[in-house]
């Protein structure tokens, strides 16, 4: 019996080693698998997480190539509009010619045409007058 204690020994010791190491297998299986469904879970955050970027990414794109395409409109109707400075010299111009003030051959002659008839009259009347006064000047006097 005392050898078979020795060899009982043995291999209780050997079951208890293999009942740990099976313990400690199992528990590395499980480890491994947490960390495997933690590596799958971030994977899958990582891909949401770069797709959510490539949209954001590409309506940011969209919006720059708007705003681009309304600055370049923007300066292109700026560059045919007239500046400040353009307008002020054209109305400098506007002022020396001052088109209202102007006037027609035609309008011109019928004014002239008027404004000799009064003439015309005036002096028709100031020579009747004076023929008047001449005569009465000498109407006692012969």
């Amino acid at each position: 019996m005392a050898q078979q204690q020795p060899t009982e020994d043995i291999s209780y010791e050997l079951a208890l080693k293999l009942r740990d190491l099976e313990e400690n297998n199992r528990l590395m299986k499980e480890r491994i698998l947490l960390i495997g469904q933690n590596l799958i879970e971030s994977q899958e955050r990582n891909r949401k997480d770069v797709l959510e970027m490539k949209k954001s990414l590409y309506l940011l794109e969209s919006d720059i190539k708007r705003i681009k395409s309304v600055l370049e409109s923007l300066s292109e109707e700026i560059s045919k509009s007239a500046r400040k400075e353009e307008l002020a010299i054209l109305h400098r111009q506007y002022k020396m010619f001052e088109p209202l003030e102007y006037i027609r051959i035609q309008d011109l002659d019928k004014l002239i045409e008027e404004k000799m008839k009064r003439h015309h009259e005036n002096n028709e009347k100031t020579k009747s007058e004076q023929n008047k006064n001449e005569k009465h000047f000498w109407v006692g006097k012969t």
